[in-house]
């Protein structure tokens, strides 16, 4: 089979870089392990244009939130489904020095910071001493529909295969790459974690961490807004289902979920929580994060038929459609990519 190149990966970088292949006419083939829990299925899926105790605006968020609302609707209407909505956060503040960070933060960030209007409704449904503000615009995308439902629409295509990726029968010569019976003119790794280990990118500074969530049922929880008091509450699929999470461990044993989290998480939900709630499921999965906070987009130094699209990090549904769309218009159109996520910074040590 002849194709114009091969994805390996399907969560949000394989998702939306298949997607923009496929719109500029070219012929894609995917491969794909459809994990349950792979970084991108079990994540919260919202946009937050600030971050850090310092309530600063994420990187490029002026850029990327624009363009990655818009992104999520075209998809959603290539496939007649709804993968994005505005949702409003509510930042209850866990400490007096918090609200003072908030509060002087407000009048230089006028765009994404907030007063709560009304804080009354909140107080009927949380505990809190510390007031509380609003980050607005932001978004929540439903990555549980997404996902599969763009998987399907790759397997009308006939250019998706389920199966796990054997890096030992990847071939690449000067002017193409072949895996099994596919020929292709350039590999594309969109491969999350995976990468970390991959030949091709194993010296990329990638600073894998994990992540857990747990899943609960609350019937009397709001599911208009994402709620934030060191944990965050995130209306997940389902009447009534919230996501809570999530934290960021960098030793570990192991991807699965512990006791630990969970107890500590209840504990802090039921102190938090006026209403009572019941855990339905547990979450756990590592996130492909970079030392620098900056993704991988690009080809390869040495092979210029090798390309990466990866290292979201916790950023993943803000990065991967401007990105994803800058790596397409460059492998069709020779287009730059952003100095700051091009891998070409990092030739040196690919080179070797």
């Amino acid at each position: 089979m002849q194709v114009d190149f091969i994805i390996v990966g399907q969560g949000l970088c394989g998702t939306f870089l298949s997607h923009q292949l496929l719109q500029a006419g070219k012929r894609v083939y995917v491969i794909d392990t459809n994990k349950p829990f792979s970084a991108s299925k079990v994540a919260s899926g919202v946009i937050n244009p600030v971050t850090g105790r310092r309530i600063v605006r994420t990187w490029l968020i002026e850029t990327l939130m624009p363009f990655a609302v818009e992104a999520y609707t075209q998809l959603g209407n290539l496939l007649q489904a709804n993968f994005i909505k505005p949702a409003p956060i509510i930042d209850f503040h866990t400490t007096a020095q918090m609200h003072l960070a908030f509060a002087d933060r407000l009048p230089h960030e006028t765009t994404y910071l907030h007063q709560l209007p009304n804080e009354q409704p909140w107080k009927d449904v949380c505990n809190y001493h510390f007031g509380a503000g609003m980050i607005t615009p932001s978004w929540l995308v439903d990555l549980q529909l997404l996902l599969p439902l763009w998987r399907q629409h790759l397997q009308l295509l006939s250019c998706i295969d389920d199966m796990h990726f054997d890096q030992t029968l990847l071939r690449v010569s000067d002017f193409r790459v072949q895996y099994k019976n596919v020929t292709a003119k350039a590999i594309i790794f969109c491969d999350g974690v995976q990468g970390s280990s991959n030949p091709f990118f194993q010296q990329l500074p990638f600073a894998l961490n994990k992540g857990e969530a747990l899943i609960i049922h609350a019937p009397k929880l709001p599911a208009t807004h994402i709620l934030k008091h060191g944990l965050s509450i995130v209306p997940w699929i389902g009447e009534n289902m919230f996501w809570v999470g999530s934290t960021y461990e960098w030793t570990y044993a192991d991807a699965l979920p512990t006791a630990a989290f969970k107890q500590k998480t209840e504990t802090a939900l039921r102190q938090f929580l006026q209403h009572p709630f019941t855990i339905v499921e547990h979450l756990a999965a590592e996130r492909p994060a970079t030392i620098e906070r900056r993704p991988f987009v690009g080809l390869h130094p040495l092979y210029q038929n090798v390309a990466i699209l990866n290292g979201m990090g916790t950023k993943g549904c803000t990065l991967a459609p401007y990105f994803a769309h800058q790596l397409a218009q460059h492998l069709v159109h020779h287009a730059p990519i952003d100095p700051h996520a091009n891998v070409q910074r990092f030739s040196k040590i690919l080179s070797k």
